[in-house]
């Protein structure tokens, strides 16, 4: 679930990025950072290895600057778990789209 949406710094980025997931790979939650340049729509969201949606994390317009969102395993599937395997989550903002891997472990 998404715990926190903040912006940890109003500096603004000179381009958009999407960085690696901390720490990877984790049990129950996670921190994943993006930088912003011009304000815009953003979309991140989290996909299972088949390219099913597991969450959307973050569906806003955002302003420049560098936001960091939490991603808990726990509070997204309260009645159910994610299993143990590599995830991915994707971020869409402006014309850039980036995806990384993260990998949950029991």
């Amino acid at each position: 679930m998404l715990n926190y949406n903040s912006i940890i710094d109003e500096t603004t980025p000179m381009e958009f990025n999407l960085s690696q997931n901390y720490p990877n790979p984790f049990k129950e939650k996670t921190a994943i950072k993006y930088c912003v340049p011009y304000k815009t729509k953003v979309h991140l969201t989290v996909y299972n290895s088949e390219g099913k949606e597991i969450i959307e994390l973050v569906d806003e317009e955002k302003s420049p600057g560098t936001y960091k969102v939490e991603f808990n395993t726990v509070e997204t599937h309260r009645d159910k778990s994610l299993q143990s395997e590599t995830y991915y989550y994707r971020l869409e903002a402006g014309d850039y789209k980036c995806e990384k891997k993260m990998q949950i472990i029991k």
